[in-house]
């Protein structure tokens, strides 16, 4: 009777995700979640299969649907990073691949490995869950976008109830655990088919609505701009606004460690007032990238003055209230595609 009702739900399960996918592809999502959720749904669709013990049958085409079961972790923590704007290097991306792939074909090819392979493969994936958890997080309070703010709360403890909670099954109990025919597990079975149906029909709601702060084509910040000059500013905004950019030019974003609870204090307001300002008005989404713009904007103006010309470049950095010289390296060539130092050389060359 449990394997009846496990291989029901799979079907539907399989069945939605296959209907989300399409939905996916035929959206306004932009490429760079496309492609990680894409790749989570098939590798969803894998695992139904992969787990279930009524498509032990299917030996012809096994080894790759077991393939894009495995990488699944691997699309979900891309997904994530990536909807947090906080995507990883892609070298570390392709190498992630290669290593499933790696895993994947020497246990095809040499059966006697298969057990240091599977708890390999499981560790990987377990580091990747650990990890998106963190970033989700750490870096919560920097983020400008409720709805993303709130998603950052459930997503990862959902995500590591689910996936990380079956992984770590899978570790305890070995690779029985993974054959859906045994019996012993089949309630085990039925509890996950029935998580990820969940979990599909809730992603399903949210793309069937595509929601442009998170999901759809963002074509970059808005220039830095002067909120009080936008007429659908409330009088309580304005007010806040006059405050803001008072703050902005005493030169108050070169404090080191400034945050936006910092900043919602130094201007006497409730931060999820400050935090709306400056996202929908001025146009950022992190607040690490509002001040990053006055911070680079000064910046500029000091690499360009031949009177500071032998001003060091980590003396500016720490100045304008950054902890190190690579965060500030980093951000400007975010800013400006190039070093601080080359910029440097050829502003004082132009002048």
């Amino acid at each position: 009777m449990i394997e009846a009702f496990d291989t029901a739900l799979r079907l539907i399960a399989a069945g939605a995700t296959l209907l989300l996918l399409l939905l996916l592809l035929a959206g306004d999502v932009r490429r760079a979640l496309k492609v990680p959720l894409a790749g989570l749904l098939v590798g969803a669709v894998a695992y139904l299969v992969n787990s279930s013990s009524a498509a032990q049958s299917i030996t012809e085409f096994m080894p790759l649907i077991d393939l894009a079961s495995i990488i699944t972790p691997m699309w979900l923590w891309l997904f994530a990073r990536t909807l947090f704007e906080r995507p990883p290097p892609r070298w570390l991306v392709w190498a992630i691949i290669g290593i499933f792939v790696a895993n994947w074909l020497v246990a095809m090819n040499y059966p006697q490995s298969q057990q240091y392979t599977f708890y390999f493969i499981h560790g990987i994936g377990l580091a990747l869950i650990i990890d998106m958890v963190r970033v989700a997080f750490a870096d919560r309070r920097d983020d400008l976008i409720e709805k993303r703010r709130s998603i950052r709360l459930w997503l990862p403890i959902v995500i590591a109830v689910q996936t990380g909670g079956i992984l770590v099954l899978e570790v305890i109990l070995g690779m029985e655990m993974t054959d859906g025919g045994l019996q012993d597990y089949a309630p085990l079975h039925l509890i996950n088919a029935a998580l990820i149906l969940l979990l599909t029909l809730f992603a399903g709601l949210a793309l069937m609505k595509t929601d442009g702060e998170l999901l759809a084509r963002v074509e970059g910040e808005a220039p830095l701009a002067d909120a009080a000059n936008n007429d659908a500013l409330s009088p309580q905004q304005r007010v806040l606004s006059d405050k803001l950019s008072a703050a902005m030019e005493d030169g108050f974003y070169r404090q080191p460690g400034l945050t936006i609870t910092g900043l919602a204090a130094h201007l006497g307001t409730p931060e999820h007032r400050l935090r709306a300002l400056i996202n929908q008005s001025l146009g950022h989404r992190n607040f690490s990238s509002f001040l990053n713009r006055h911070r680079i904007d000064e910046a500029k103006q000091i690499l360009s003055d031949r009177e500071q010309v032998d001003l060091p470049v980590l003396t500016i950095a720490m100045d304008l209230g950054y902890n190190s010289l690579p965060t500030f390296n980093r951000a400007f060539k975010s800013e400006t595609a190039e070093t601080p130092t080359d910029f440097r050389r050829k502003a004082i060359g132009q002048n």
